[in-house]
């Protein structure tokens, strides 16, 4: 199983569709506000610029408008455990 972060802010259209996407993957996301002190932590040290944002570990591999390709294929990079 995938350990994802998924960073996410309020009335977001890509963080609804980024949850879609997610919903439809073998992996265990944890969902965090940007308007937490936790979410601007991760956001900064990320240089996240603007939800949503996805985390594996403390990597950054998708931002934004996610693509379902594009995600697929890095999911594909990830070891499961």
């Amino acid at each position: 199983m995938i350990l994802l972060t998924l960073l996410t802010q309020a009335d977001c259209a890509w963080c609804e569709r980024a949850k879609r996407l997610l919903a439809d993957i073998e992996a265990e996301v944890t969902e965090i506000s940007l308007d937490t002190d936790q979410g601007r932590e991760l956001a900064a040290r990320h240089r996240l610029l603007f939800a949503p944002g996805l985390l594996h570990g403390d990597r950054l591999i998708a931002h934004g408008r996610i693509s379902e390709r594009a995600l697929r294929r890095e999911l594909t990079r990830i070891p499961q455990i």
